[in-house]
C-alpha cells in the first residue's frame, strides 16, 4: 500500500493500523507511509495495531521523513517486538536524529 506525500499524521496512521489489525490473516505486508506528517504517537500506535495481525510474518515499512523522534521509534520498535510470528522485516525510518539508549 503506498500512501507516501498525503498529509497523513498522527490520527491516521493509527487509524491505517487499526484497520489493518482486523485482516487476520494478513501475512504479508509493504507499507509506504513516507513523507508525510506522522509523528510519535503516530508510529506508536500503528506499531501496536500491526502486533495485533497475529499471523503477519513479511512486514516492510518505510516511514521515512516523519517526524516520529526518539519517542515514536522506540514505541514503534517495542510493538514490533510483539509480533510473535514476524519473520522478514524491513524498515525505513529515514532519520538523522535518534538518540539511542541500551538496547
Amino acid at each position: 500500500m503506498k500512501n507516501c506525500a498525503n498529509q497523513i499524521g498522527d490520527e491516521g496512521a493509527s487509524g491505517l493500523g487499526s484497520a489493518l489489525a482486523n485482516c487476520i490473516n494478513l501475512s504479508n505486508l509493504t507499507l509506504d507511509l513516507g513523507f508525510n506528517q506522522i509523528g510519535a504517537m503516530g508510529a506508536s500506535g500503528l506499531g501496536s495495531a500491526l502486533a495485533n495481525c497475529i499471523n503477519l510474518s513479511n512486514l516492510t515499512l518505510n516511514i521515512r521523513a516523519n517526524q516520529i523522534g526518539d519517542e515514536g521509534a522506540s514505541g514503534l520498535g517495542s510493538a514490533l517486538a510483539n509480533c510473535i510470528n514476524l519473520s522478514n522485516l524491513t524498515l525505513n525510518l529515514g532519520q538523522k536524529q535518534f538518540i539511542c539508549f541500551g538496547l
